[in-house]
């Protein structure tokens, strides 16, 4: 029996967590902590508690789940480490610098974690598939739809998307002429690292959406769109299940849910 701390348990997301734990039979829910709503029972006398640290220390808890906000997170991943605690990170914002500073903490303190920009099934099929077509466009950008609440822009997901179609291809925008932007910002973001890769990313923030990405590829004469759509985040629940098993059972240091699929 996985048992389980979810961080963040009030959430849209850590609300679903909660649900797939109380559901799953190889899954018990420990320990629940967030900053609103602290001494509510959510279920079966777990209480929300609002001190991360404290909680961990007092509950024996194997894996926990971690939807917070970018502005905590990587605060958080080294008191998971601090507790030799091995944790499944769904909080975007991350930037490259502390995911490899995770890396190491995670190694040097023996203590695994999976960070997973997404834990869509769909929404990683759309990643390689997008990898995969890179090899064969010279052209790329992408395109990242979230409700108005999102805080970090762009997406995890369409950074996790680049960088995957950077490793088939390091140099999109052959050819394009000069470019002059009338209005900043009207070409998006451009993702690159050490010069190489050059994708636009736009990020659309507005209500009714969940999450969405469209990857297109244009060469002379066709275009290629590939397209995810997330209806509901109970599509995150297969993946985020998926996660907790997989480092439950292991001890190493994940980025990408596509690694462990």
């Amino acid at each position: 029996m996985i048992k389980l701390g979810v961080v963040g348990a009030n959430g849209k997301m850590g609300q679903e967590v909660v649900k797939m734990a109380i559901a799953a039979q190889n899954i018990e829910l420990v320990c629940a902590v967030d900053k609103l709503n602290i001494g509510q029972n959510i279920y079966n006398d777990v209480y929300i508690e609002g001190d991360l640290n404290a909680a961990l220390k007092v509950h024996d808890v194997d894996v926990v789940v971690d939807f917070t906000q970018p502005s905590t997170v990587f605060e958080n991943i080294k008191i998971y480490m601090e507790n030799k605690v091995k944790s499944v990170i769904g909080t975007t914002g991350l930037s490259d610098e502390q995911i490899m500073q995770i890396k190491e903490m995670s190694k040097s303190s023996n203590t695994g974690c999976i960070i997973a920009p997404n834990f869509s099934i769909g929404a990683i099929l759309m990643m390689k598939f997008a990898q995969e077509a890179s090899k064969y466009f010279s052209n790329a950008e992408i395109i990242e739809f979230h409700n108005k609440k999102k805080k970090d822009a762009p997406s995890g997901t369409s950074i996790k998307t680049a960088q995957l179609m950077m490793e088939s291809n390091n140099n999109f925008k052959l050819g394009n002429c000069e470019e002059t932007e009338t209005i900043k910002g009207s070409r998006g973001g451009n993702y690159n690292q050490d010069g190489k890769g050059n994708i636009q990313i736009h990020s659309v923030r507005m209500p009714g959406f969940v999450a969405s990405q469209q990857v297109i590829f244009g060469s002379d004469g066709q275009i290629l769109k590939i397209h995810h759509d997330t209806i509901n985040r109970e599509c995150y629940m297969p993946g985020v299940k998926l996660a907790v098993e997989h480092i439950f059972e292991n001890n190493d240091f994940v980025y990408g849910l596509e690694n462990i699929l």
